[in-house]
């Protein structure tokens, strides 16, 4: 009964993989939003050429992470990825950019909200694929 009050499966999909392929593909590897450079730099010893590097390795796992939210295999696994590496993002950024991320609240406020999406893709029926 719950199920009937949510968007169709496939949109929900689309959703969560929409934004990791944006956040891989134009923020980082098409570097879209150059301000993120700024931000992985501001790391302790990344520094402009691991920095560089880092950035357009997180960009391929971003879209990985897009793919296989569309594939629908290993939901749970998935979505715990996803959960894993954007907690780990966030830490890293208010940790070491915090003066460089123009919203920190809103980005963790932000980022809640879709690992709520996140989930409620994980808990889909197997059928849903």
């Amino acid at each position: 009964m719950i199920f009937a009050l949510l968007p169709p499966f496939w949109l929900i999909r689309m959703a969560v993989a929409a934004v990791w392929i944006y956040e891989g593909l134009w923020c980082k590897l098409l570097r879209g939003q150059p301000h993120e450079l700024e931000v992985v730099r501001a790391v302790p010893y990344f520094g402009p050429r691991i920095g560089t590097f880092f950035l357009q390795a997180l960009g391929l796992v971003e879209v990985g992470l897009g793919i296989w939210s569309l594939s629908a295999v290993g939901p749970l696994q998935c979505a715990i990825a996803q959960t894993l590496l954007l907690v780990a993002l966030n830490a890293s950024g208010l940790l070491f950019a915090h003066r460089l991320i123009h919203d920190p609240g809103g980005m963790v406020v932000k980022n809640f909200g879709f690992l709520v999406l996140v989930w409620v893709m994980a808990g889909l029926p197997p059928s849903a694929a």
